[in-house]
């Protein structure tokens, strides 16, 4: 059986209403398909916040002030993103007692590594794709990163 085949069949389960469930055996090969149950009843979780002090009368804020907080702290449009390509272990630095791949405040060029992505004890030095100036590392040292993930934020030259 090829992909082509189990990307068919992929399709058909979950194109179908009636049918949940698709199982095929072959000599050394063995497929099941299985649609999420949508039956399944989850309970929703709830938090609860702790109440917010109240504010003295003395410390009143007006609102275009309480609005133009969150503007102040979004990135500026002109700078780009270096996103992480893989899953895995973001690492600044190629070992503990090595000086960092970049800081903020440095400049980097097309083709230069501005860190590691450990994944499968697979070390994966990621390259800048922009030259600029670094202005914000997103991700702390020894973190996990997801695929697509923002890792370093550039003011391109």
């Amino acid at each position: 059986m090829d992909i082509k085949e189990i990307e068919n069949l992929i399709r058909f389960v979950s194109s179908q209403k009636n049918v949940g469930e698709v199982e095929i055996a072959q000599k050394d090969f063995k497929l099941v398909i299985r649609k999420p149950s949508t039956n399944v009843i989850q309970t929703p979780q709830y938090i609860q916040a702790p109440a917010p002090a109240a504010l003295p009368a003395s410390a009143h804020v007006p609102v275009a002030e309480v609005n133009a907080a969150p503007a102040a702290e979004a990135p500026a449009s002109n700078l780009i993103t270096i996103k992480s390509p893989m899953i895995g272990t973001f690492y600044r630095s190629s070992s503990p007692d090595k000086p960092l791949f970049v800081n903020v405040g440095d400049e980097v060029k097309v083709g230069k590594a501005v860190c590691i992505i450990e994944a499968m004890k697979l070390f994966n030095e990621i390259e800048s794709e922009v030259s600029g100036k670094i202005v914000k590392v997103l991700v702390d040292n020894a973190s996990p990163v997801e695929y697509d993930q923002p890792l370093f934020l550039v003011e391109p030259n």
